[in-house]
This record gives structure tokens, C-alpha cells and sequence, in this order.
């Protein structure tokens, strides 16, 4: 089964090198950016220190793709060819993750730690999924998100 994730306008170096790893881990082939998320060299081709160390190698052996500020049209493209598009959020329309049957050639789209999945990302969405919570917090922190819906699906 093929897998792969959109990292959109996440915040945290260190989530990215935890969502490396996880994916390795996984067996995701691909990991798309998108916003203002930290890639794993910066412009000048410099290695992210904190995305190294967390990742423990995995972004170098992940394929990984910068989509720049917009990453709506990629998509667009990705679905003509293809792929199924799931969001991972809390929303109306959500379904569990214990509930969802994964398709074959599936992104998954991790957002924002604070604000989520944008508007425009979940408007692309085939699907949308959720990790029910049963305490107080209403979330888990994207990387540990990721960890969850990667493994289950």
C-alpha cells in the first residue's frame, strides 16, 4: 500500500524530525511540505540541525518535496492521477481512525499544531480523520498524531 504525507504550516523543527522518523517507520515513500513548515535543508542547502537529530537519519533516506506556499494545485494533480487525499483534523465530517478502511496510494495531510488542517487543504480532502480523545486536552501533538494514524491505517 502506498503512503505518503503533507506536512502544511507546522511549526516545530522537531515535530518534522519526529514525523521522519515515524514515517520511516511506517513505510511512507514520500513526505510532501507545504507553508511556512521547516524542510530539512533550508534555501542554502544547509542541513536543519533539529530535524537531523530527531529524525535519526530519516530525512535522508524519506524522499521528501517542497510544494512551496500553495500547495492546492499539487494536490489537484496528485488526485487526477490517482491518489486519495485525507486530512487529519477534527471536524464535523470526521471519521475515526478506528472507523477508516485505508485505500492503496493515500496522502495524508498533518497541519498547523495549533490552528489544524487549513480550510483550503480540508476543501481537497476526500476524507477527513480523526483520533478520538477521552480526556481533557482536545488534541494530540501532530507528531504523535502522525504516529497514530500511520500505524493504524
Amino acid at each position: 500500500m502506498k503512503r505518503r504525507v503533507l506536512l502544511h504550516n507546522i511549526r516545530s523543527a522537531y515535530n518534522v524530525g519526529s514525523i521522519f522518523r515515524t514515517a520511516d517507520g511506517a513505510g511512507v515513500d514520500h513526505i510532501y511540505f507545504s507553508g511556512y513548515t521547516p524542510r530539512p535543508t533550508d534555501r542554502f542547502g544547509r542541513t536543519q540541525p533539529e530535524i537531523e537529530k530527531t529524525s535519526l537519519g530519516a530525512s535522508k533516506s524519506v524522499p521528501w518535496t517542497d510544494w512551496g506556499d500553495d500547495p492546492v494545485g499539487q494536490l489537484t494533480q496528485l488526485k487526477a492521477d490517482g491518489w486519495y487525499v485525507v486530512a487529519v483534523e477534527q471536524d464535523s465530517s470526521s471519521v475515526s481512525v478506528y472507523e477508516y478502511r485505508p485505500k492503496d496510494r493515500t496522502i495524508y495531510i498533518f497541519g498547523n499544531e495549533v490552528e489544524g488542517v487549513s480550510h483550503d487543504l480540508l476543501e481537497e480532502a476526500d476524507e477527513i480523520v480523526e483520533i478520538p480523545m477521552h480526556g481533557t486536552k482536545e488534541s494530540l501533538n501532530v507528531a504523535v498524531s502522525a504516529g497514530v494514524v500511520l500505524f493504524r491505517t
